[in-house]
């Protein structure tokens, strides 16, 4: 493992570290602690020390997992977490100081810590960005010692932008793969600027860039891969990075070209990202212990060549680039 800073934080995190959205098992099963607790503890054996949760993954249980989890360890492990989506409706008018301080403060209670090293908005409406309210209490709390640092998790670039011009702002959490390429333009610039550190979300568009799924491919009721692919839950961009399924399929294939005698692609999707040094770290997450090793197979994946870059860049401009990069 290597590490790198996350920004203004001060942190060195590793470059892969952990997203927690399916820790307990795969999307749309019932949460286990038990099994949290192997891939947690894979994840830390192998050397990752930055965990990202959130209130709402598995209705705070997950939030509960990473506590006792880091709770039971002797290693330093950061820990994010995430605010905000619980608000119902999810818009910028149920965004109060009172309200998120209740989110913050319930999380220290599920996860049995005295101060959490970064709180990030969950992906607030667009007019959030705009109410200096909003972020000033967050100020407050880390003056009464709950938090040590604000971050925010952003769909878009344009609020990626917005929210840094806050300077208590110390992380961006943004989705950055393959297949959205859009932030590595002026936002990561901007990030180096400001020494914001880059936390890197969905970097396999949901397991697409595996090269493990098909048109026959299924997902259970309860996966958001199977009933929000056109946005009906949530943001389209989180699921298979907003890209349509099949389109997806074909540009992986043009992928398995460039790299033949390679079955598994995340390694190499994931190193593709690490080779832009605004980015602090990956969350990918993981459904089993195995999935975490597999993620951290990237650390030793060889630089790529001028002329494996400019195909993998080929197949972006085929196929993705005119459905997606404006969008986000």
């Amino acid at each position: 493992m290597y590490y790198r800073k996350l920004g203004k934080t001060g942190y060195n995190v590793s470059a892969i570290s952990l997203g927690t959205w399916q820790v307990g098992g795969k999307w749309g099963d019932t949460f286990s602690h038990a099994h949290a607790d192997r891939i947690l503890g894979e994840a830390v054996d192998n050397g990752i020390n930055f965990i990202d949760t959130a209130d709402v993954y598995s209705d705070g249980e997950s939030e509960k997992a990473v506590g006792n989890f880091v709770r039971s360890r002797s290693e330093k492990i950061y820990v994010a977490t995430k605010c905000g989506r619980q608000l119902n409706p999810h818009i910028s008018k149920s965004y109060q100081p009172e309200v998120l301080r209740k989110f913050v403060e319930a999380s220290l209670k599920n996860m049995g810590l005295e101060t959490l090293d970064l709180v990030q908005l969950h992906c607030p409406p667009t007019d959030v960005y705009y109410r200096p309210e909003i972020f000033e209490l967050f100020d407050r709390l880390k003056s009464e010692g709950k938090i040590q640092n604000l971050g925010i998790s952003v769909e878009r670039v344009e609020e990626a932008l917005k929210g840094i011009e806050y300077d208590n702002v110390t992380t961006v959490q943004i989705i950055f793969n393959l297949f959205r390429q859009r932030p590595a333009e002026l936002f990561f610039e901007q990030a180096k600027k400001k020494d914001i550190g880059v936390i890197v979300r969905v970097p396999l568009a949901s397991g697409l860039l595996t090269g493990k799924f098909t048109k026959d491919s299924s997902f259970t009721s309860g996966d958001h891969r199977n009933f929000n692919r056109n946005g009906e839950a949530f943001d389209k961009g989180e699921t298979f990075s907003g890209i349509d399924y099949n389109k997806g399929l074909e540009a992986v294939e043009a992928l398995k070209a460039i790299f033949p005698n390679q079955e598994n692609l995340a390694p190499l999707a994931l190193k593709w990202i690490l080779q832009f040094d605004a980015v602090s770290c990956i969350i990918p997450g993981a459904s089993t212990p195995e999935q975490v090793t597999s993620n951290l197979q990237c650390l030793s994946v060889p630089d790529f060549t001028e002329a494996q870059l400019i195909q993998i860049q080929s197949v972006y401009e085929k196929y993705i680039k005119q459905e997606v990069h404006q969008l986000w």
